[in-house]
């Protein structure tokens, strides 16, 4: 039976301009995958997907507590300012977890 181990899923929500500093980003700090996703949606900046903005992006990636609080700080740090970006993250349990820990 496979090992259970607690990780934590930190979700970034972004304009898809940012993708690839945002991948850039993860990788640097200790994230060894990611999962990508083209999205739309409705906050409080309004509908955010244009024709010529293309979809917004949503990144996955399972990272240790560690890892999440440093791509958490530095996402905010970075991009809050000035790009619409949502960030958050979630205690997950994984199988296989260790294929994670870079």
């Amino acid at each position: 039976m496979a090992l259970k181990i607690h990780l934590r899923k930190v979700t970034i929500i972004a304009e898809r301009v940012l993708r690839d500093d945002l991948l850039e980003l993860l990788k640097r700090l200790g994230a060894t995958g990611w999962t990508l996703t083209a999205v739309e949606g409705e906050g409080s900046r309004g509908i955010r997907a244009s024709e010529w903005e293309g979809s917004s992006v949503q990144i996955d990636t399972l990272v240790s507590t560690e890892t999440a609080d440093a791509i958490m700080d530095e996402v905010g740090e970075k991009y809050f300012a000035d790009w619409s970006v949502i960030v958050y993250a979630a205690d997950v349990e994984v199988l296989r977890g260790e294929k994670y820990l870079g």
